[in-house]
Parts: structure tokens; C-alpha cells; sequence
């Protein structure tokens, strides 16, 4: 029995690995640490599908160590201290440490996790995490702190057009099949960046086809898509597409669809925390200053969570995603720390104006610092104008409210305040 597409077509050199270049392109951080035969315990974090095995086959391969391989979902403490022990009694003086490549390793429980610490910092083994969620949610702070973060991004369309490419003309099966990709459209939009999910699409299509000649249309994977739905897999394939519905259902105000897709995964076997971070996360960005209530439900859910777990969390879940879902929406918040970070791209390092500045010294008080600074609370109102930004962005707006009932009332203090400069 042949070997799936992706497995065939996994790379074996960075010169073969496709997308990230921001970490294995020429130059880049990971690349020249790889170059240089010497590695530290680093964590890949990102969506499925973008690489983040193969990254670290690759290196065990480059660096020509041993190379140990435990999934978080089927590994306990027993098999992390045998791994130790090998690596222990296998290494000889000066020898690169043996990598120990932990996939999913945020579903490691903490007991798991503390028994690695000691074998990552004195050097036993060389970790190489790989995690779909952020790992400060997940990930013990001993061991985070120990580990550099690398983050993978979703591959673009041209690094999935590549892709295509060399399945097509690369792999030992499908170079002999007569495949035209007329289409790539619907492909592309149902893969969501995800590398495997992509080649599967491929495989399922030549693998449906009795023609001896296949031209892929978007039609036709359309049909094909349909006709195959895929289950929900909490490790990877539909599990950014139910959640991602789940999301846009709260935010379209539809509190009957934020329940089914959250139905959908509770039955599907997922992660409640999963659940309850998504929730806290669509309360800042979706919900924001237009119902500040939501955010403060969103946690206490959270919170409810880790203290009952399941199957009693459901129901603080559902509560709190059918308030999240007919709250009045406002991005404000949202939209202006993206502002913000996008002006300090742009402009740099500012200096802090003067009177702005801390004077905990008698020389930074005879240099000005903190000088002509007027305290708000000694004026009427509790308010008096004065520049807080740097003098070269003195004028700039980042903030602009949008006008639901609660949020109204906060820009129009803004206007009463400061005048012209928040009038839309």
C-alpha cells in the first residue's frame, strides 16, 4: 500500500521545504542556527498543515543525531523519562544532544512537562516543541523560559501553487497520471493554508477519478468536497474550520449557529479550554467597548471551566457564547491597537516628551524631566488638555469609536474633552 501524498512528499532539506522563510530562508535565524551544527530547545507554533514536523526531521536529519519522537496525546511521564535515559546512556563527550521532538506538546499535562525540565536545562536532550496553540496559555513558564518561540505562519498561495507543482511533477505516482489544474481557486480556499489538507484534496481527486486524463476544475472539487465531508478532527483538519464558523456565527449576531458549531466540537472530543480562550478572545475583539460586560462573562466562563470541567462546563459555554452573540458588536478597540502598532512600525522609537517623563533623580529633575506635567485629578473634571503622544505624532488618531449605544457615550466624553481632534 503506497504511502499518502503528503507522507511521499514530505521534504528532507531546507532547500526543499516550502514556505517560512521568514525562519529557514537564506539568512534567516533558524536557518543559520541549523548551519552552524549547534541548536537550543525551541518551540514551533502554528496552524496545522505548515510544516512544523518536517522542520524538525529536517534538522535531526542535518544535524545527524538521534532523533526521538513523543505525541502528547499517547506519551506519559514513564515514556519521557525512557527517552531521557537513552539519550543519557547513548551520548558520547561533546556530542550534539539528541533532539526529542514533542508533538501537540500544550496537551502535555504539567506533571509531563516538569519531568523534561531537567533534561532541557542541562543540556540531555534538545526539545523541539510543536503546538497549534499559543503556548503561554498551555506550556509551563520553567520550561517556556528555557525554549526560544518560533512562529510558523500559514503558507501563502504561492507556496501552496508550489506545492501543486511538485506533487504534480515530483511525486512517483501522480507524474504519471495525465492532471491539468485548469482551476485552483477552490482548492486553494479549502485547503486554508494548510499544506497536508491540500495534498489530501489532490489525492482524493485523482484517487475519485477514472479518466485517464484528470482536468481539475473548481467545480469539481466543489463536488468533491461535499460529496467526502470530512469529520471533526480536534488535532487538525476541520478543527480550524468549526472553530472559525463557531467565531463568525458570535459575530454575525447568530446565537442558534454559535451553539450547533459549539455542539459540533464538544461532540467531536474538543478541548474546552479551547473553547473557553476562543470565547475570551471574540469578547475583546468582536464584542470590545460596545459591551465591556461581555469580556468579564467570557473570563468568568473560563474560569468556570477550569474549576468543573466537563460535562457541567458545557453549560456556563453556551451561556456565555448566546450572550456573546446578541451583545451589540464594536472592533474599535481592536482596529486601534492594530493602529498603534502599525504607527510605531512606522515611526520608531519616539522619545517620551519631558514633562511626561519619570524624574526619580535629582539631575533628571534639573534636565527637565517631569517639568510643566499637570496632574489631572487637580483640575476640574479630573481632566486638563495636554500633549501625552510624542511630538512628531502629536496630532495622530488611533482610536475612533463607533457609535453603539455604550460606545457612543465614550466618544462623546472624547469630544467634550479634547474638541476637534475626535471629531469625525
Amino acid at each position: 500500500m503506497a504511502e499518502p501524498l503528503a507522507e511521499r512528499l514530505r521534504p528532507r532539506t531546507l532547500d526543499d521545504y516550502i514556505g517560512q522563510k521568514h525562519l529557514v530562508g537564506e539568512g534567516a535565524v533558524l536557518r543559520k542556527m541549523i548551519e552552524s551544527g549547534r541548536i537550543s530547545s525551541f518551540i514551533l507554533w502554528g496552524p496545522p498543515g505548515v510544516g512544523k514536523t518536517t522542520l524538525a526531521q529536517i534538522i535531526a536529519h542535518r544535524l545527524e543525531v538521534p532523533f526521538y519522537t513523543l505525541s502528547a496525546v499517547t506519551s506519559g511521564v514513564k515514556d519521557v523519562r525512557e527517552v531521557i535515559e537513552k539519550s543519557q546512556k547513548g551520548r558520547f563527550f561533546n556530542e550534539a544532544s539528541p533532539i526529542l521532538f514533542i508533538d501537540e506538546i500544550h496537551r502535555f499535562s504539567k506533571s509531563q512537562q516538569d519531568s523534561l525540565l531537567g533534561a532541557v536545562e542541562k543540556g540531555i536532550v534538545t526539545l523541539i516543541g510543536a503546538t497549534t496553540e499559543n503556548p503561554s496559555f498551555e506550556v509551563i513558564r520553567p520550561l517556556l523560559s528555557r525554549c526560544q518561540l518560533y512562529v510558523l505562519k500559514t503558507l501563502e498561495k504561492a507556496d501552496l501553487l508550489q506545492l501543486l507543482d511538485r506533487a504534480l511533477t515530483q511525486d512517483v505516482i501522480l507524474k504519471q497520471q495525465k492532471i491539468t489544474l485548469k482551476e485552483t481557486s477552490a482548492m486553494l480556499r479549502f485547503s486554508g493554508g494548510d499544506a497536508r489538507k491540500l495534498l489530501n484534496i489532490l489525492e482524493l481527486l485523482t484517487e475519485s477519478s477514472n479518466d485517464n486524463e484528470i482536468v481539475i476544475t473548481d467545480e469539481m472539487v466543489v463536488s468533491c468536497q461535499q460529496q467526502n465531508p470530512l469529520a471533526y478532527d480536534k488535532d487538525g483538519e476541520m478543527h480550524y474550520d468549526i472553530i472559525s464558523a463557531f467565531i463568525k456565527s458570535i459575530r454575525g449576531s447568530d446565537p442558534d449557529a454559535a451553539l450547533y458549531w459549539m455542539a459540533r466540537m464538544i461532540e467531536g472530543g474538543e478541548d474546552p479550554q479551547f473553547i473557553a480562550r476562543r470565547l475570551v478572545i471574540s469578547a475583546s475583539e468582536d464584542i470590545g467597548l460596545a459591551n465591556p460586560n461581555a469580556l468579564l462573562l467570557a473570563n468568568a466562563a473560563f474560569d468556570t471551566v477550569m474549576k468543573i470541567g466537563w460535562p457541567e462546563a458545557r453549560i456556563a459555554l453556551a451561556e456565555a457564547a448566546v450572550y456573546l452573540a446578541t451583545s451589540p458588536k464594536s472592533n474599535s478597540a481592536y482596529l486601534a491597537i492594530d493602529n498603534a502598532l502599525s504607527l510605531v512600525k512606522q515611526t520608531g522609537n519616539q522619545p517620551v516628551p519631558l514633562h511626561l517623563r519619570n524624574a526619580p533623580t535629582t539631575l533628571m529633575k534639573e534636565l527637565g524631566y517631569s517639568d510643566g506635567y499637570k496632574y489631572p485629578h487637580d483640575f476640574h473634571g479630573h481632566f486638563i488638555p495636554q500633549q501625552y503622544l510624542p511630538d512628531a505624532l502629536q496630532n495622530e488618531r488611533l482610536w475612533h469609536g463607533q457609535h453603539s449605544p455604550s460606545e457612543q457615550k465614550l466618544y462623546e466624553r472624547m469630544v467634550n474633552y479634547w474638541g476637534n481632534r475626535y471629531e469625525e
